[in-house]
């Protein structure tokens, strides 16, 4: 590969973890054996986030049938997923012998342990275990939605007592590095993930998936997946929550108080993806669903597409793209009212479909007519900027804005 002659690398320092890439699985199914995180590790990730750990004898993890169910839209498959998956339903020595295993083999990839309990003792004890088989940094699962049992999961990360309990738990088992995974199922993350600092973490993972129904089988009246006839709100991921995992990204990274490192997640699929969670706060990256619907090589195209990014704009290291653009972002209160911008339609471009006319006809500012050769043409008196049309011509470089400071227009 084309990346073996770059001069400068991918590597990153995360809560003193050295990892030869920012890219790792997520725990989820794509991180559930010894197997397929050997592939994985092949194949060019930086690091596994194991699938969840719990100790079962105190709760037997049952796994539902049929489990998926992925949102298609516009011809295009699986833009989401909801999944009814619980944590690791195998049992707790086989996934200890497979996290040994893994670390003998792979010493220079960073292996990070999710966990779960449901009390003190749990915590600590998984903790313990997890670094004794050699684990560089442990996760704490506080975020499963869709948990068959109460005081765990999602429920844990609601409760801003049980997470600073449970991380205080967790450290008292291990001295390794430990994250607390994040539920977007809240309004505000940033009390939750000081809760979790307040206990002892290291660092934050977010975010988990978010609770959702992604469709309702209308002739059998009974939402999907359909199990056995009944169904559950449960999580959901992919490209269509990137981009509130990229508010949360945001709204975590820019709290002065916070101040941890950051590993996110939520629908990245191509190395842009990856690039916008960075330039947010994130130090680590995580994936599944992509990996679920593509495969697990492409990670070559996420490490050779940032690579070929840090190059062309002169960054030399992950670590000096973090949080690159979070001074941009402000409050609404705050945004600059000096411009105006407005539509600029290419003639030569346009291909008559007539999609900008109907948006901004029935959706904005009714700025945009059509000639009679159906090419649509911009009324600059109207036009306030908005970019509807911008969005939805299947045109590049058909409709572009430019900005007038003397015109500002409201409507």
């Amino acid at each position: 590969m084309a990346i073996k002659n770059k001069k400068i690398d991918l590597s990153v320092k995360f809560c003193g973890v050295n990892f030869e890439n920012p890219f790792m699985l997520s725990s989820s199914p794509v991180s559930d054996c010894y197997e397929m995180c050997k592939n994985a590790f092949n194949a060019g990730w930086g690091g596994v986030v194991y699938k969840t750990l719990n100790l079962e004898k105190k709760f037997k993890v049952i796994m539902p049938s049929p489990r998926l169910n992925a949102l298609h839209y516009d011809g295009k498959r699986v833009i989401g997923l909801q999944n009814v998956e619980q944590i690791t339903d195998r049992n707790i020595k086989d996934n200890i012998k497979d996290i040994k295993r893994l670390k003998k083999e792979f010493p220079n990839k960073v292996l990070v342990s999710s966990i779960m309990g449901y009390s003190d003792e749990d915590w600590t004890e998984l903790a313990a275990l997890s670094e004794e088989a050699g684990a560089d940094m442990i996760e704490l699962n506080f975020s499963c939605p869709q948990m068959a049992r109460e005081g765990a999961g999602h429920k844990v990360g609601q409760s801003y007592e049980l997470m600073t309990e449970f991380t205080r738990a967790t450290k008292k088992g291990t001295k390794l590095p430990v994250l607390a995974k994040m539920t977007p199922n809240i309004t505000d993350m940033v009390p939750a993930a000081m809760a979790a600092k307040a206990g002892g973490a290291d660092g934050i993972s977010a975010i988990n998936t978010v609770k959702a129904i992604t469709a309702v089988d209308v002739n059998l009246l009974t939402p999907l997946p359909n199990i056995s006839g009944n169904s559950s709100i449960s999580g959901y991921s992919g490209a269509a929550v990137k981009p509130i995992a990229l508010r949360f990204m945001a709204e975590l990274a820019r709290d002065k108080k916070l101040k941890l490192p950051i590993s996110g997640m939520g629908g990245i699929t191509t190395w842009i993806d990856a690039v916008e969670f960075i330039l947010l706060g994130a130090g680590t990256l995580q994936v599944t669903t992509s990996i679920m619907r593509y495969g697990q090589r492409i990670v070559e195209d996420l490490k050779e597409g940032m690579l070929d990014y840090m190059i062309e704009k002169g960054f030399k290291s992950v670590s000096d793209m973090i949080g690159k653009a979070l001074p941009t972002v402000v409050d609404p209160s705050v945004l600059p009212h000096k411009k105006q911008a407005f539509s600029v339609i290419d003639k030569d471009k346009c291909v008559g479909c007539g999609q900008c006319y109907i948006s901004c006809m029935d959706g904005a500012h009714q700025a945009i007519s059509l000639d009679k050769n159906r090419k649509a043409e911009v009324d600059e008196k109207k036009c306030v900027g908005c970019l509807m049309c911008y969005h939805v011509c299947p045109v590049d470089g058909a409709i572009t804005y430019k900005y007038d400071k003397f015109n500002f227009k409201t409507h």
